[in-house]
């Protein structure tokens, strides 16, 4: 566990040019095979010559080369590069079918002078077509050679590299590698944490681009130290030589297909190599690396194929799977599988048998979620752990180990306290919406159904259609709530009331009258004189208007209802009654402004009992200029009265003595209206009442 094969590329890059290479695209893994593996290349050249500054500026548009495979040789992938002089052609044809690049790269010595490489998946071509003869065309350079010529850096060339199946090979590990990269001085690889079983057969390859044959100098490959030829093809101090080891063609001008053993360069056991490629003239671009190593190790992986929950509930059941596709050695029995919430670890396992190459074995488990866990966390599945981060398994790549899948545990929703939903009982159509209660809930998505029976609720029947309109025959009246969570399916169920409020009564009252004063038809009223006799309960709110609405509401509130004047004659007042459910009635009187007689009652008894305790001569406020006066049975005046005193309450306020309560008796009175709108008329000037009152006294 945790071993890690990567490659450490240090470039040097210089040229004879005198011009330093402007970095490119680093070479890394695209591509591994695991297995009985091996691989051919084909390929070839567009150049006529190879290039210089004394060779042809001609460049063919079309070139081939040959494929043959044994018949106990089955290819599994065929993958087409091509690279040339200038800013790319990408698109070309392969035995007259399109091709068009999948990846690009790019390399440059100047700004003027730059370099391309593609590359395209050809497998289906390759297995429609078989072996024979490819021909790559339409792949034109002629247009843009011409300014590379004089540094003899013009070049085109394509190659395909064939992976194939081989049941008699020994079991390796094939690696493809590409980018694009330059030599000169050196280029070092540096392959860690192998564990070679067996060096036979172990060989590394590559293709490269713009090699010289006539340049050689300080040319090499090295595996470990040791430098590595296939002479006389490839001398050891002219490795990039336009040739094709796997055909032993020597006019691939200006590009190389080339493979070299390395089982004499690697022991068994080891577990590095290091790839020294130096160049002390030549200008060299790499393509492409292969290494074929013979690699005895599995490959673990898992997935995770179904996951069963249930609502409310923190243990989920698990059918996953381990397999050993990629790999080139059984997976033993009992390698370790962990299981982690949010990184902690809910739980181990094993893999119940040996797993043979390209094998796979189903497995389950039930997982205990604890209570500490967020009901959303992430599920990590890992192979080859034993529940400390560590494995027992060697394996051929230790970073495919694990599946990770975020769960949500499903549970039911939330219900929130659902209060009564309410009408007035004198509503004129009592139909509830019971949808209000939904915007109460906050998780999301949820769907609501209601019910009028917990029966109905738990089976889903009897929906109660009319949701947002319904009516019932009784009050008070339960409903029930079925909440559903649309992604998870679980369900709640809730009920809540539907109460009918009482509503205050709003009694019919007397019209309020009042005197006209100076002619005049406004006067002040205290509208809340009748409220006792609109509605006497406590906790009551009155509200008064002076405009009716015609869907039964009120406008023109009147802020102060003790001190209104009115604003016609006669005028309707609206007032509403609130109770403390906030429930309203309603109901009406007029104000009337009228002509008032003048009464004088003829006796009063002042004794405090509330009852006939002062003189009250009736409407006499219409009368603001009035004077009374009250004479007892000897003449004497004994009281003088006007608009600023109080009524007469039996005690003197002329004569002697003042402030005294006076016997019972009879007295005698003179009542002067004294009305302004009366004081032109001589007749209407001496317009007064007189007679007597009897004051009781006791």
């Amino acid at each position: 566990m945790n071993q890690r094969t990567y490659i450490h590329i240090l470039l040097f890059l210089s040229c004879f040019f005198s011009t330093s290479t402007i970095a490119a695209q680093e070479i890394s893994l695209f591509q591994q095979f695991n297995g009985r593996f091996d691989y051919t290349a084909l390929g070839n050249t567009l150049n006529v010559v190879e290039n210089g500054p004394t060779g042809a500026c001609v460049i063919n548009t079309s070139s081939s080369a040959s494929l043959t495979l044994n018949s106990n040789q089955t290819m599994v992938a065929a993958y087409l590069y091509w690279a040339g002089s200038d800013d790319g052609d990408f698109d070309i044809e392969l035995n007259g079918i399109p091709v068009t690049a999948e990846r690009t790269f790019s390399d440059a010595l100047t700004g003027d002078r730059t370099f391309f490489a593609a590359f395209a998946d050809v497998t289906t071509i390759v297995q429609t077509e078989g072996n024979g003869l490819y021909t790559v065309s339409e792949f034109d350079l002629t247009s843009v050679i011409t300014p590379y010529c004089p540094s003899g850096t013009n070049f085109g060339g394509w190659a395909i590299t064939v992976i194939y199946e081989n049941p008699a090979l020994p079991l390796n590990q094939l690696n493809v590698y590409d980018g694009l990269e330059s030599v000169p001085e050196e280029l070092e690889i540096t392959l860690d944490n192998l564990n070679v079983f067996d060096n036979m057969g172990a060989k590394i390859g590559f293709i490269a681009w713009e090699g010289d044959q006539a340049l050689s100098v300080n040319e090499s490959l090295r595996v470990n130290g040791s430098i590595i030829s296939n002479f006389p093809l490839n001398p050891p101090d002219n490795a990039f030589n336009g040739t094709n080891s796997f055909t032993g063609a020597t006019d691939l001008y200006n590009m190389d297909i080339d493979f070299y053993g390395i089982q004499n360069n690697i022991s068994i056991g080891d577990t590095q190599a290091t790839i020294s490629l130096t160049s002390g003239q030549d200008f060299v671009m790499i393509n492409n690396i292969i290494t074929v190593l013979n690699s005895q190790l599995p490959d673990a992986r898992i997935t995770l194929d179904q996951l069963e929950d249930a609502c409310d509930v923190r243990d989920l059941d698990i059918t996953y799977t381990v397999s050993n596709t990629n790999s080139t050695a059984e997976l033993p029995q009992n390698t370790p599988i962990a299981f982690y919430a949010d990184g902690i670890l809910v739980a181990t396992a094993v893999t119940q048998i040996a797993l043979p190459i390209g094998a796979s074995t189903q497995q389950m488990i039930t997982l205990s979620i604890p209570v500490s866990i967020s009901n959303t966390f992430d599920l990590l599945i890992v192979v080859d752990d034993d529940g400390t981060g560590s494995g027992t398994v060697d394996e051929i790549n230790e970073d495919n180990n694990d599946s990770l899948l975020s769960i949500t545990l499903p549970t039911s929703p939330v219900i929130p306290v659902l209060p009564a939903l309410v009408f007035c009982d004198n509503a004129e159509m009592i139909l509830f919406d019971l949808t209000i209660q939904e915007s109460l809930f906050t998780e999301v998505p949820l769907t609501f159904t209601y019910y009028e029976t917990l029966q109905d609720a738990s089976n889903s029947t009897n929906i109660i259609l009319n949701s947002t309109s319904y009516s019932s025959g009784n009050y008070p009246t339960e409903i029930f709530i079925k909440i559903t969570n649309s992604n998870s399916f679980c369900e709640a169920i809730g009920n809540f009331e539907l109460i009918l409020l009482e509503s205050p009564e709003a009694n019919q009252t007397d019209d309020l009258v009042a005197c006209r004063l100076n002619e005049t038809e406004s006067a002040p009223f205290d509208l809340t004189t009748n409220e006792n006799t609109i509605n006497p309960a406590s906790n009551i709110m009155f509200t008064y208007y002076e405009t009716a609405n015609a869907d039964g509401t009120f406008q023109d509130e009147i802020n102060t209802p003790t001190a209104f004047d009115n604003t016609f004659n006669p005028q309707t007042i609206y007032v509403t009654v609130e109770n403390e459910f906030g429930c309203i009635a309603s109901t009406s009187f007029d104000l009337l402004v009228e002509d008032c007689e003048i009464y004088i009652p003829n006796g009063f008894s002042p004794n405090d009992d509330g009852k006939n305790d002062v003189f009250n001569i009736l409407n006499l406020e219409a009368h603001p200029n009035h004077i009374l006066h009250i004479y007892n049975r000897y003449g004497t005046l004994i009281f003088e009265g006007n608009r600023n005193t109080s009524r007469w309450d039996g005690f003197p306020n002329r004569g002697f003595p003042k402030n005294k309560k006076l016997p019972t008796g009879t007295y005698f009175y003179v009542l002067y209206l004294n009305d302004e709108n009366t004081l032109a008329s001589p007749l209407l000037l001496e317009q007064t009442y007189t007679g007597w009152v009897y004051l009781q006294n006791n």
